[in-house]
């Protein structure tokens, strides 16, 4: 891979920026730390913005209680990269380019929590270089970037993890176990609401700021000006960079009708999306959108809806786990041929009926993941499929792709899950991949 931006060690980012003061007076070497607890596995967080700062927190409670040592940190903003430094100890160093971060043979593992569209790519290059991944949702921006990801790291044989951190919920197994075990008898569709995606950006073009690495945030992505509607937090209402509430959520509330349900490795035989584009701004993911995916052998409908028709939350004491629900403005309605289930949130809250039911001595218990974390490090070190594996990630990322191109060509699309192909619409096929821009390249 062409690097552009040289390493950036810690103690000399510090010196030029206005953290200098508080930098620790002698700093080791991150390898060091690492070889001297071999036990513990080595991690580089690439993003630490956002979702990318919670995990860095995360990790260093977990470096501080010896379960995790935090070799590096890496961001194109130079701001969340003086935030990041000081979360992360004196002994990780901090990086533009997340390139040079891949080359380090010391790090086992990688936190991928950048912006959509350099999921994939970063996804792609960390199994390459033999690093184990555990990458934001949604997995891939486009179809061949999803089949690329999966031949990557099945090659490399790593453990990869999807950010889709509901599945790993103790109310989402509550609800796996309840669904198998046939409560509502046979699924036979599964309804997702959402509330609209928002219009804006509105802000003409201008000059990046001074700590903005600009050709580096696009990476991939075809060259434009910047804009301040295009980051941060905001790239997701862009087709390019995100896609919306389909893509964003979406790839949370998917995850879980295709986990529950065990229809991992299948998906539609068709798709068919109708909606409305903004009618100002800059951002042109769909406000409003309905999308019905067709499965077949067996037969079942997942829709997408947003607005849709949202299921008032359940009232619950302060005693509950769980407790009160906060995100009651998505979610999914399970319809069997003898009763429903509702979810609410990314598999954080289920209905009561399910979190009461009892399993007899001849039902079927499923698996109860520790935390997505925890899940992923098992991964790391038996080999096991993790529950947010690449093919369920990229899968539900197609889903969620797919829905988003029904909308734009206003038409049903035919799809073939054994080739993870478009079939029958040339233009459509077409736009499954994209070009893209050197040296971000797959």
């Amino acid at each position: 891979m062409n690097k552009t931006s040289p390493q950036l060690r810690r103690r000399d980012f510090l010196k030029s920026t206005s953290v200098a003061a508080v930098a620790a007076p002698y700093v080791l070497p991150s390898g060091l730390l690492g070889s001297a607890a071999s036990e513990r596995l080595t991690f580089g967080v690439i993003g630490v913005g956002g979702m990318g700062g919670g995990h860095l927190r995360d990790m260093r409670s977990r470096m501080d209680r010896g379960q995790a040592h935090i070799a590096a940190v890496c961001d194109i903003d130079e701001r969340r990269l003086e935030n990041a430094s000081r979360a992360a100890g004196p002994q990780a160093d901090v990086y533009r380019d997340y390139r040079y971060l891949l080359d380090r043979s010391d790090i086992d593992a990688v936190i991928i929590a950048t912006p959509d569209h350099l999921h994939a790519l970063q996804t792609v290059h960390a199994a390459e270089s033999g690093k184990h991944v555990y990458v934001e949702k949604p997995a891939c921006c486009t179809i061949e970037e999803g089949r690329a990801m999966i031949e990557a790291c099945t090659r490399a044989k790593i453990a990869v993890q999807v950010g889709t951190q509901g599945l790993s919920h103790p109310e989402s197994y509550l609800a796996h176990r309840y669904l198998v075990n046939g409560n509502i008898g046979r699924v036979q569709r599964v309804d997702c609401w959402h509330y609209p995606t928002p219009a804006g950006g509105i802000q003409p073009d201008r000059e990046p700021p001074e700590e903005i690495d600009w050709d580096a945030w696009l990476g991939p992505l075809r060259w434009r000006p910047f804009n301040p509607g295009y980051l941060h937090g905001t790239f997701r209402w862009m087709m390019e960079s995100g896609g919306g509430q389909i893509r964003d959520r979406g790839a949370h509330v998917m995850s879980l009708p295709m986990y529950w349900l065990e229809a991992s490795g299948t998906g539609p035989v068709s798709v068919e999306a109708t909606g409305q584009l903004p009618s100002r701004g800059l951002w042109d993911s769909a406000v409003t959108m309905n999308v019905t995916y067709t499965f077949k052998d067996p037969d079942w409908i997942l829709t997408w809806n947003q607005p849709g028709q949202p299921v008032p939350p359940e009232e619950r004491t302060g005693r509950e786990p769980g407790g009160r629900i906060t995100l009651p403005g998505f979610g999914a309605v399970f319809t069997g041929d003898e009763g429903t289930f509702t979810n609410w949130g990314h598999g954080l809250w289920s209905e009561r009926k399910a979190r009461e039911w009892e399993p007899g001595p001849d039902d079927r218990d499923v698996y109860r993941s520790p935390g997505h974390k925890e899940d992923w490090f098992e991964g790391i070190r038996t080999g096991r499929p993790t529950i947010a594996n690449v093919h369920l990630g990229v899968d539900v990322a197609i889903l969620t792709i797919l829905g988003n191109l029904s909308f734009l060509l206003r038409r049903k699309l035919e799809w073939d899950q054994s080739t993870r192909e478009i079939v029958g619409d040339e233009q459509a096929r077409r736009l499954m991949g994209r070009p893209e821009r050197y040296p971000w390249v797959i």
